[in-house]
């Protein structure tokens, strides 16, 4: 009964702070308003309050622009993770836009939504991430295109690191910053998570959303830790498949590490 009362509480509370929050936001949207980047931030800070997402970060974003963050995907809750620490932007799958709650929530915050199955459309796709990361936003990458069990980094895909060579050719100084990002879910409870019990925090791409959701919301006490590591320099010239290798090398190497400390 209380873990129900919490669920029907949580629930509440984000929807009140949603409600509270979009006007504002669909007008910055609509007028391309510099608060559209900070008010998700808002927001995804008291999701995670709510959702009881203890977040400990090592290391930090990037200062230089444009910047690209690729990171490691366990599960939907890196998206209040990493909203919560920075003004960021995602690229993320073209049907996500009409999922219900989780879709209205990705236009809202302008997320780049991508057909990875039409190449035809991959140079029109890169053009767009190029151009918002030339404005200064900082865009997010999940280069293994799903989500994993939270235990390992699946394979790089590499198509999309296309965007950071476009947008160095639009760019005074004609280089853009890639930043490698591990995203680790290492406690619930105050308890180390292991490796048989993590899939519990994830979500994989095969198990349902509203029971993995509820489940969630019951439990209530995770703890995420999130390492940001050392940025690389790409210009229009450097070799896609070599930065997508190194990128994929150092998240593997700090999510390995931090898993193990725990």
């Amino acid at each position: 009964m209380i873990s129900w009362l919490r669920i029907v509480l949580v629930l509440l509370c984000l929807a009140i702070v949603t409600l509270a929050l979009l006007p504002a936001q669909l007008l910055c949207l609509r007028f391309d308003l510099k608060p559209r980047r900070r008010i998700p931030r808002l927001w995804h800070r008291v999701a995670c309050a709510l959702l009881g997402l203890k977040v400990r970060v090592h290391g930090s974003p990037e200062k230089r622009r444009p910047l690209m963050l690729v990171a490691n995907h366990a599960s939907w809750k890196d998206i209040l993770v990493l909203g919560a620490i920075a003004d960021v932007v995602y690229i993320a799958k073209s049907e996500v836009r009409d999922w219900p709650v989780f879709g209205l929530l990705a236009r809202l915050q302008a997320s780049i939504f991508v057909v990875r199955e039409e190449k035809r459309k991959t140079g029109e796709q890169v053009s767009e991430i190029a151009r918002r990361m030339a404005d200064g936003e900082i865009v997010v990458l999940f280069p293994e295109g799903t989500t994993s069990d939270g235990n390992r980094l699946l394979e790089v895909k590499t198509s999309l690191f296309g965007a950071a060579a476009t947008a160095a050719a639009q760019v005074p100084g004609g280089t853009v910053f890639i930043q490698p990002v591990s995203i680790a879910y290492t406690g619930i409870h105050g308890m180390a998570i292991g490796r048989y019990h993590r899939p519990i925090v994830a979500w994989p791409g095969d198990i349902e959303m509203v029971p993995h959701l509820f489940g969630i919301l019951k439990e209530g006490a995770f703890e995420i830790d999130v390492d940001f590591g050392e940025m690389i320099p790409y210009d229009a010239s450097g070799n896609r498949k070599a930065l997508s290798r190194e990128v994929e090398r150092r998240i593997r190497t700090m999510l390995g590490d931090r898993l193990r400390a725990r």
